[in-house]
């Protein structure tokens, strides 16, 4: 007769995957945004994970959570082994049949910096499908089915990452508006439109410039910096212009620069790679298309 005891079971894998998420990144609302589900799950992920090991992994408080020295010391074995499941599933990814890259990208670029590279792409790659996705925050190239990143980050020395363009503002409106802009100080007489993302734009450029405003932060918002473009063609207001993003408007006459007075924000439009070992020629036609 056949014997089939029971297993002891480990814990689930999502626990520890939310576990390895706070952990990593001390939060456990930047882990809900990094796997996609609420701050509420990784909590009772974590809370499943602590009641299996029967210990504490996190001290909870008012100003967010901090790791216990147990938590701290299971973070690196925790890292390396998702850091190697992501490998794992990369390689698998390669076996499927044509080749797709895949692009993850801040809404902004994907709408007014990407088109034109993507008919470039077109035109040099037929052979090869490029897919996009617009997120708000850069994915972790390593652990997820990304295979390219372009976003306005700091640049990091020796990253895998290549720096495109230097994220230079200025203000910009429609042609008739800027009839009426002689000098910075008429910027208080006309709306300001801002970028949610980048909601201090206009005081960053007001202090690395000199010119004065009354009220930096004043004037409409909107979601998309697209639609904040739209508008200012549209001749609703002054719209700080990121130089990476308005190079169309521009040379079309839609928009002009009222003023000289430019500044740059200490960030740069970055086009992220996945690990040297993961760089397809595929990709590496891709890379080149893209920044050439």
């Amino acid at each position: 007769m056949s014997v089939a005891p029971n297993r002891p079971k480990g814990p689930p894998l999502n626990a520890m995957r939310a576990f390895e998420a706070a952990a990593r990144t001390q939060s456990f609302v930047a882990a809900a945004e990094e796997l996609g589900v609420t701050a509420g799950a990784v909590s009772q992920h974590v809370k499943a994970l602590e009641g299996w090991v029967g210990k504490p992994l996190f001290r909870r408080g008012a100003q967010g959570v901090e790791l216990t020295e147990l938590g701290r010391s299971l973070l690196p074995e925790f890292v390396a082994a998702f850091d190697a499941l992501g490998a794992a599933t990369q390689s698998l990814r390669l076996q499927r049949p044509g080749v797709e890259i895949h692009i993850a990208t801040l809404p902004s670029i994907a709408q007014l910096w990407l088109p034109a590279r993507l008919g470039r792409l077109r035109r040099e790659v037929p052979d090869i499908r490029i897919s996009v996705t617009a997120m708000e925050t850069p994915p972790n190239l390593a652990r997820e089915l990304f295979d390219l990143s372009l976003f306005f980050k700091p640049v990091k020395s020796g990253a895998n990452e290549i720096e495109i363009a230097v994220d230079e503002i200025f203000p910009v409106c429609a042609p008739a508006l800027a009839d009426r802009l002689d000098a910075p100080e008429a910027l208080d007489t006309v709306p300001l439109l801002h970028d949610q993302s980048w909601q201090t734009d206009w005081a960053i450029w007001s202090e690395a410039t000199g010119a004065r405003l009354k009220d930096p932060a004043a004037g409409p918002r909107y979601s998309l910096y697209s639609l904040a473009l739209e508008e200012a063609k549209a001749g609703a207001g002054v719209l700080m212009g990121h130089s990476s993003l308005i190079g169309q408007a521009l040379n079309s006459g839609s928009l002009v620069q009222p003023f000289d007075a430019r500044c740059t924000t200490g960030r740069s439009l970055v086009l992220g790679l996945p690990a040297a070992g993961r760089r397809s020629p595929e990709l590496e036609r891709i890379v080149d298309a893209l920044v050439g």
